[in-house]
């Protein structure tokens, strides 16, 4: 555990604990790291949420799948970042996703009951900003989802494109970005076709509105195309 230290107390659910402070903490509250190779699912869809996690390296994606054995995206979670601990800490009786590992990961769990009811050293500060950083993520993963859905709800697969990599651009504070899913990942994240996305992407590009190379985008002016 104490190797990954430094990762962790850059995550936000750690804001304002040190090493040392955090240490304590998980041990008290018997904390877990747990290695996943790439597909394996962490928290399964249908299962009661008991834990969430934590990237410590790698990446996890959220993934509801229908009846047909259709999957979609919901989200995708980088290093030092939570996953679950919506479900875990609403108390609802299962996951309406599952969290699969998108790649060979190494994951920090953490018994949500544990965490809100607090450690046996009474008073111990660390984790009263654990409880209180839990509660804000939980919020901005609610305005992320929010987020999510005003650009699923575009009408075209245009809409959801643009107002996609607006969103990628503007947290890189750059036009030219990265984004983290390939074509498959990234048709399922915006619920549309991969083939109609590849070539409204090969339009967009013509258009001028967009440059790409892989997974690396440039975004000129379209503001006013939809």
């Amino acid at each position: 555990m104490r190797r990954y230290l430094s990762i962790l107390c850059q995550c936000s659910l750690f804001e304002r604990i040190d090493e040392e402070g955090l240490m304590k903490t998980l041990t008290c509250l018997n904390a877990q790291v747990i290695s996943c190779e790439k597909g394996k699912v962490i928290f399964a869809q249908g299962d009661k949420p008991r834990c969430f996690g934590v990237v410590i390296h790698g990446g996890v994606h959220m993934i509801t799948s229908d009846t047909l054995g259709n999957h979609s995206v919901i989200w995708s979670i980088g290093q030092g970042e939570p996953f679950g601990e919506t479900y875990a800490s609403a108390g609802v009786e299962a996951y309406p996703s599952s969290f699969v590992a998108a790649q060979d990961s190494l994951v920090l769990i953490l018994d949500c009951a544990r965490v809100l009811k607090g450690c046996v050293n009474n008073g111990c500060l660390a984790h009263s900003y654990m409880v209180t950083n839990l509660v804000r993520s939980v919020s901005r993963k609610n305005l992320l989802l929010t987020r999510k859905l005003e650009m699923v709800t575009q009408r075209s697969t245009r809409g959801k494109l643009l107002a996609y990599l607006r969103i990628q651009s503007k947290e890189a504070k750059s036009s030219r970005f990265t984004i983290p899913y390939d074509r498959q990942t990234l048709a399922d994240y915006l619920c549309v076709e991969r083939s109609a996305m590849s070539a409204e992407l090969s339009r967009m590009k013509k258009d001028g509105l967009i440059d790409y190379q892989r997974n690396e985008f440039i975004l000129f002016d379209s503001q006013n195309e939809a």
